[in-house]
C-alpha cells in the first residue's frame, strides 16, 4: 500500500477512527482524574565505602561497585521493611490489621505482611558513580511517603549496625573459645620447656655449649703440649743408647758437674801420689778407694737421673691417655649438650608458635569485642525526606501523551483492518489490482467555470489513454 492509498483510506474512514481516537483519549483523561492519588518522598544517605573505622578494613576500588549492590539489596530486603513496620508501630495501626484481616484472614503473620506491603512502595536507586543511594516511598498521603522514607533510612542503618554487631559477636564467641584453647596450648609448651630444663639442668643452652667447647678445645690444646713433651722424653731417651752419663740432663746436672769436677781433682791426686810414693803406698790406696767412690756416685746420679727421664716419659704417657679420655668425655657431653640443645629448640618453638597463635587471636578477639560494642557505621543520612508538594502519580500530561499516542495507533490500525474486511476502489490502481479490469482511459474531474448568473457551459475533459 502506497502513502496516497493510506491516506485515502483514512479519509474514507475517518469515522471509525475518530471514534476510537476519541474513546481512548477519554478513558485515559478519566483514568487519569478518578486514579488514587500517589507522593513520592525520597531520602538520601550516603555511604563510606572506601573504609571502615572501626574494623580498620579499607575496600579495594573493584570491589565498591559490588559493595554498593549489596547495600542496595539490604535496602530492599523484607528485614528492613519489617524493621520499618516496628519502628513505625504500623501493627498496631487500626486501619493496617483491617486490611490485613481482609486480605489474609490472619493467616500470615501482620508484621510480614506489612512488610511485604512496604516492600512494594518502595524504590531504590544507586547514583552512577557515586556513594549515594536514593530510597524514595510512593504513599496515597504526602506526610506519610515522607515519614515511610525517612524510616526506612533510619531501618537501614540500624540494620547495618545490627549485621556487623552480631557478626561481630559471632567472631567474638568463636575467637574466646580458640584463645582459651590456644592458652591451655601455650602453657602445655611451657610446662614441657619447663620440665626438660629441670630433667637436663641447663636454662640456657647455648652459654653452657659454649663453655663446653671451650673446655674441649683447652684440653686439645693439653694433649698437644703433653704429646710433645712425651715425644721429647722417649727420643732423649732412645738417643742415650744405654750410655746415661750422655744425656743432656745428666750433662747439665749440678750434681754430677760437682762430683766429676771432685773426680778429676782426685784422679791428678792419684797420678801424682803414684808417681812420688808409689801404687803400694796408703795414701795411694786411700785416694783410689775416693777415686772409686766418687765414680761410682756419678754413675749412680747418671742412673737416676736416666730412671727420671724414663718415669717422665712415663709420667707423660699416663697423663697423655688422662687427657685423651677426658677429651672423649669432652666430646660427648658436647653431643649430649648439642642434642639437648636441639630438643630444648623444639620445646622453645613450640612456645614460640603458641604464643603467636594465641596473641594473633587475642588481637583478633579484642577487635571482634571492639566492634560487637560499638553503634558507629560508614552510613549516614545525607537528605532526610520532606513531604513533597506535587503528586508523583498519575501524571495528567504524560498520560495524555500516551493516550494521544495510543488512540491514534488504535484509530489507524482500526481503519486499517476496516479497509481490509471490505475493500473499495479508491484509485484507479486498485482496478487492476482487485478486479484484474484493464484501465483504458482516465477521465478527470470537471471543473464548472462562468461569469455570475449565466449556466456554466459544460466542459468535457481531456481523455488520457492509458496503457492496456
Amino acid at each position: 500500500m502506497s502513502l496516497k492509498q493510506f491516506i485515502l483510506v483514512l479519509l474514507a474512514r475517518w469515522k471509525i477512527g475518530a471514534a476510537i481516537f476519541i474513546a481512548v483519549v477519554a478513558m485515559g483523561i478519566v483514568y487519569t482524574m478518578f486514579s488514587t492519588k500517589l507522593y513520592t518522598a525520597s531520602a538520601t544517605v550516603v555511604i563510606d565505602q572506601k573504609s571502615d573505622p572501626v574494623a580498620g578494613v579499607v575496600y579495594q576500588s573493584q570491589l565498591q561497585s559490588g559493595y554498593i549492590a549489596t547495600q542496595v539489596d539490604i535496602i530492599s530486603s523484607e528485614r528492613v521493611a519489617q524493621r520499618v513496620v516496628k519502628l513505625l508501630k504500623l501493627d498496631q495501626s487500626p486501619e493496617f490489621v483491617e486490611q490485613w484481616r481482609g486480605a489474609t484472614n490472619g493467616k500470615t503473620d501482620l508484621v510480614v505482611w506489612l512488610g511485604r506491603k512496604l516492600q512494594k512502595k518502595l524504590s531504590v536507586t544507586p547514583s552512577r558513580d557515586s556513594s549515594v543511594i536514593d530510597i524514595s516511598v510512593e504513599w496515597t498521603d504526602p506526610k506519610t511517603a515522607a515519614v515511610l522514607a525517612n524510616a526506612f533510612a533510619q531501618a537501614y542503618v540500624d540494620i547495618t549496625i545490627e549485621l556487623k554487631v552480631d557478626t561481630a559477636k559471632h567472631y567474638t564467641a568463636y575467637f574466646n573459645e580458640q584463645s582459651q584453647a590456644l592458652r591451655a596450648d601455650l602453657q602445655a609448651a611451657q610446662k614441657r620447656l619447663s620440665d626438660f630444663q629441670s630433667a637436663t639442668g641447663i636454662v640456657a643452652t647455648d652459654g653452657k655449649l659454649d663453655i663446653e667447647n671451650a673446655r674441649l678445645a683447652e684440653l686439645s690444646s693439653q694433649l698437644v703440649t703433653i704429646q710433645a713433651l712425651r715425644q721429647d722424653s722417649q727420643s732423649r731417651q732412645h738417643q742415650s743408647g744405654g750410655d746415661n752419663q750422655s744425656l743432656a740432663e745428666v750433662l747439665q746436672s749440678p750434681l754430677v758437674a760437682s762430683l766429676k769436677g771432685d773426680l778429676s781433682r782426685a784422679e791428678a791426686k792419684l797420678q801424682d801420689i803414684a808417681t812420688s810414693l808409689g801404687k803400694n803406698h796408703p795414701d795411694y790406696q786411700s785416694t783410689a778407694a775416693d777415686v772409686a767412690n766418687l765414680r761410682q756416685r756419678i754413675a749412680s746420679e747418671s742412673n737416676k737421673i736416666a730412671e727420671s727421664l724414663g718415669n717422665t716419659t712415663q709420667i707423660n704417657l699416663r697423663r697423655e691417655g688422662d687427657i685423651r679420655q677426658a677429651l672423649d668425655a669432652q666430646k660427648k657431653r658436647i653431643l649430649e649438650l648439642s642434642h639437648q640443645r636441639d630438643q630444648a629448640s623444639v620445646y622453645q618453638n613450640d612456645v614460640a608458635t603458641a604464643q603467636r597463635n594465641l596473641d594473633a587471636v587475642s588481637q583478633r578477639l579484642a577487635q571482634s569485642s571492639l566492634e560487637s560494642q560499638t553503634q558507629q557505621t560508614n552510613i549516614a543520612l545525607l537528605t532526610p525526606a520532606v513531604e513533597p508538594q506535587f503528586r508523583s502519580s498519575p501524571r495528567l500530561f504524560l498520560n495524555l501523551m500516551i493516550s494521544l499516542f495510543l488512540g491514534g495507533v488504535l484509530a489507524t490500525a482500526a481503519a486499517l483492518l476496516k479497509e481490509l474486511s471490505d475493500r473499495r476502489v479508491r484509485e484507479d490502481i486498485d482496478l487492476v489490482h482487485l478486479g484484474g479490469i484493464p484501465l483504458l482511459v482516465k477521465i478527470p474531474r470537471i471543473k464548472a467555470e462562468g461569469r455570475a448568473g449565466r449556466n456554466p457551459s459544460p466542459m468535457l475533459g481531456r481523455v488520457e489513454p492509458s496503457a492496456i
